[in-house]
């Protein structure tokens, strides 16, 4: 295994450079022999990716102890869903996940019907790039294929934080969703080089950028959900420097997919969308950078300074070529784009969607690396915590939650503003009358009632979007509620699952305001019998147990719990000792309803009559989860029945367009 997983790494690293160079030769010689064998390179690299892969989940699979990697990360006690999942727990195994990821989709991309594309040489070589780089890294300095110089009896095990079912998860969809932004990248310096600058490379690229887009969505959310669960603080993002790595090109990727829109309708925003996207993939090789280089203080970090340091000389390379690529094409890229006629339009919307999105991106990574460089500045190094993430990215959310709310009441083109107010007049008003419900109610804290009659407004113009639909074609058709909204959404999935997403967004943003203005916390020593109550809850202690699972001392705390005087059973906290680790773990005990979470978390205790225990009430905490899953439902709907955009002369007024945006 040994042997064959090394010849496989250094395959890959010669078929990488190789690709390189007969795609050049192939375009220089117009030579198809020399363009068909790139092809069989980059088919051949995912053979040679799945080989290094199954050796790699066959030895963690196995025990087999005598590789670093297995020692390292997995021990005989381990369950085998963690002993798999250690592939990508340290720095070698999810350098080989990157790279067989991005082996599959090259071989994809390769043996797509659109494989004859022009586009294609172009394509593969960037790729292969970035396939090189990955190969040479991992046999300089990440080899998952390193032997001990002894073999262990047992090795050490994985943290106790990674074994979790978020650890199957979180990861490989967030490398998904990396890797899969080099495909658009690819295309979009593809297209540079040829300099054609139309929408080609958008319309060939569009489902794979939603995808990976969805990825990252999915990988932000069980990350949430998992810290949420496991890390016993009661929170769900702590704007931790490698959070912040996954959610900068989210932002920038959904920047993106918007803008994207008005280039395939209106021949506008060019320089926005290569920009976008070019940025896009640099942070991801960002992201990869902060979490292998230990530059900065992360529960994520894997702390290897090499890797680190390999991966910011590559990022350096990739955007000094990128930016060489723009310039050198700028104004052929300026010739033909149209300007937006009017401030008032769907057009400009979606400009000032990308400001908004790209001052967040800067405003999160000002804040996640103004540590490093105050150190540099000042020899001091400042840390920047959540205050500052949630004071600075507050306002530029609420922004665009509004703008989400009055975008599909926006006409193309230029929009007339007695009709947008007709339009509006529902949605404001229903905002303003959920406002001064909640104020009568006795709800205090008014950016907080301010942030939610927004998102209350973005909900309302969404559904009112789509009652407005189905009522019209219920009119023309005659069909039923339920048959007129599938045809209607089957006729335009794009659009109807953008605004799923957009719902979804909506029940999240109501979940991240309320758990931060309405949540209460209570820490209290308890004796046995004794009982504590916490908002319509109250807790009494039965008590304190402990047994063993899987070589493991489990300690737990039996409590009664009722809720506005009804039992509602028993739970139990828990604190979990590992032979290897010289921390133990806590198991959070959660009661979850439809708009609040009991958090419970066994702090510690005395003797086994008392304890004490960390209590809190999450207001709407469930509506991030739920919120998450609209939006994966949405994000299918779209990528599932996306087709291309028409395009719209600009100089004309399109009816229809405005018929359905009213």
């Amino acid at each position: 295994m040994y042997v064959i997983g090394n010849i496989a790494l250094i395959l890959g690293a010669v078929i990488s450079a190789y690709s390189i160079v007969a795609n050049i030769i192939g375009v220089r010689k117009k030579s198809s022999k020399w363009l068909e064998s790139a092809q069989g390179a980059m088919l051949s690299l995912l053979l040679v990716g799945s080989t290094s892969t199954f050796i790699l989940l066959y030895l963690l699979g196995t025990s087999q102890f005598q590789y670093k990697y297995v020692a390292q990360y997995t021990n005989l006690e381990l369950p085998l869903v963690y002993k798999l999942t250690a592939f990508w727990a340290g720095n070698a195994g999810s350098l080989l996940l990157w790279t067989f990821l991005l082996s599959l989709y090259s071989a994809i991309i390769v043996l797509s019907k659109k494989k004859q594309n022009e586009m294609l040489p172009y394509v593969s070589s960037i790729l292969s790039i970035n396939l090189l780089f990955f190969y040479v890294v991992m046999l300089i300095s990440g080899n998952p294929f390193e032997m001990t110089e002894t073999i262990p009896p047992d090795g050490k095990g994985l943290n106790p934080m990674l074994q979790n079912p978020g650890m199957v998860i979180h990861p490989v969809t967030l490398y998904m969703g990396y890797v899969g932004l080099a495909i658009p990248f690819a295309y979009a310096i593809a297209a540079l080089i040829m300099k054609r600058m139309d929408a080609l490379w958008i319309k060939l690229t569009r489902k794979w950028t939603l995808t990976a887009w969805l990825f990252l969505t999915i990988g932000n959310i069980v990350g949430g959900w998992w810290a949420y669960l496991e890390l016993g603080w009661g929170g769900y993002w702590a704007w931790d420097p490698v959070e912040n790595a996954s959610f900068m090109p989210w932002l920038t990727v959904s920047a993106f997919l918007h803008s994207v829109m008005i280039q395939e309708r209106k021949n506008m925003l060019k320089t926005w969308n290569l920009s976008l996207i070019i940025l896009s993939y640099i942070l991801s090789l960002f992201g990869t950078f902060l979490v292998r280089s230990g530059i900065l203080t992360s529960v994520h970090a894997f702390g290897d300074s090499n890797l680190g340091t390999y991966f910011l000389l590559f990022m350096a390379f990739m955007l000094l070529f990128s930016m060489y690529v723009v310039i050198s094409r700028y104004q052929l890229i300026k010739k033909d784009s149209l300007p937006i006629q009017s401030y008032f339009s769907k057009e400009s919307s979606f400009l000032l969607n990308n400001y908004i999105l790209v001052a967040a991106t800067f405003a999160v990574f000002w804040g996640t690396m103004y540590p490093l460089i105050s150190e540099a500045l000042t020899g001091t190094k400042v840390n920047v915590g959540a205050p500052y993430f949630n004071k600075v990215m507050a306002p530029i959310m609420l922004a665009l939650i509004l703008l989400m709310a009055i975008c599909p009441l926006i006409s193309w083109q230029k929009a007339v503003f007695n009709r947008f107010i007709k339009n509006a007049y529902l949605p404001l008003l229903a905002g303003i009358l959920f406002a001064i419900t909640l104020i009568f109610s006795g709800v205090k804290g008014v950016y907080a009632i301010g942030g939610l009659s927004v998102t209350v407004i973005m909900l309302f113009t969404h559904f009112l979007e789509v009652i407005r639909g189905v009522r019209a074609r219920r009119k023309a058709t005659k069909e039923n509620i339920i048959l007129a909204t599938v045809r209607l959404t089957r006729k335009n999935q794009r659009r109807y699952g953008g605004y799923l997403v957009h719902i979804g967004i909506a029940f999240i943003a109501v979940g991240v305001i309320c758990s931060n203005a309405y949540s209460t916390e209570v820490m209290k020593t308890v004796s046995k019998g004794e009982t504590v109550s916490i908002g319509d809850y109250k807790l009494t202690f039965e008590e304190l147990s402990e047994r063993s699972e899987r070589g493991n001392g489990i300690v737990h705390a039996n409590l009664a719990v009722s809720y506005k005087g009804k039992n509602k059973g028993t739970i139990k906290p828990e604190k979990i000792f590992y032979d290897k680790w010289p921390e133990p773990s806590s198991e959070v005990a959660i009661k979850t309803n439809w708009k609040e979470d009991l958090y419970v978390v066994l702090s510690s205790w005395e003797s086994n009559e008392k304890i004490t225990l960390v209590m809190k009430i999450n207001s709407f905490v469930s509506w991030i989860w739920l919120g998450g899953v609209i939006m994966v439902l949405g994000t299918a709907i779209a990528l599932i029945g996306g087709k291309p955009l028409k395009r719209v002369n600009s100089q004309t007024p399109n009816r229809k367009e405005v018929r359905e945006t009213k």
